[in-house]
């Protein structure tokens, strides 16, 4: 899914213990076009839907019934896989965005705030985290091809008689063999042109001398 897919239409998380406030922000963004992927009222509640259908987007409201807030749930759900997320919150006290800092959130909303500035926080988190998960596929994907590879460095030894090559563990083995050992790749058999020629003159036999000649 590209970072525009992703953005148009999204599975959105709400944490919010104020039954009031969360059914607003289920209209709100179920008029954005996105999808609603479960409402919760406590931070253990938000981790079991988490966990049961995983959301692209968690919006947060850091006060929470129980004994975890916001942002220790949001520190639970970190990771790169993990939602992006926006947290809601009446409080701006310095500790308390400091705490928030270090979950990296992708917006801090104040309450009372308005649509557009909801609409826009939730388009940019979505899109930088298609991005995100992008660069890590990418990445991920890099690293895979880089340990498939096996780059051959230095001297590799091979048998001037037998032209078989010694690996890295000491066996002798065979061309085929030996680049089966050095990347996820089978052999296939052909004929170069050179090789050809020759065995289709071995298959000829030697010239016929013309009658008479000398």
């Amino acid at each position: 899914m590209s970072p525009s897919d992703a953005a148009r239409k999204s599975k959105i998380l709400i944490v919010e213990d104020e039954a009031i406030v969360a059914c607003e922000l289920q209209a709100r963004i179920a008029a954005f076009g996105h999808e609603v992927a479960g409402v919760a009222g406590s931070a253990e509640q938000a981790l079991a839907l988490a966990a049961q259908n995983p959301p692209d987007l968690v919006i947060m409201d850091i006060h929470l019934r129980g004994a975890m807030d916001g942002i220790q749930v949001a520190e639970r759900l970190l990771g790169a896989e993990g939602p992006a997320v926006i947290f809601l919150t009446a409080h701006s006290n310095q500790e308390m965005l400091q705490r928030a800092k270090a979950t990296e959130p992708f917006a801090y909303l104040l309450k009372p705030y308005q649509d557009n500035e909801l609409r826009i926080a939730i388009e940019l988190a979505i899109y930088r985290q298609a991005m995100e998960r992008e660069r890590a596929e990418l990445t991920r994907q890099l690293q895979q091809a880089l340990a498939e590879i096996k780059t051959l460095r230095g001297l590799i030894p091979i048998c001037a008689w037998c032209r078989k090559l010694r690996s890295d563990d000491g066996f002798w083995l065979g061309v085929e063999a030996y680049l089966q050992t050095q990347m996820d790749a089978s052999c296939t058999h052909s004929i170069c042109p050179e090789c050809y020629q020759k065995q289709l003159a071995m298959a000829q036999g030697p010239p016929q001398k013309e009658p008479g000649a000398a």
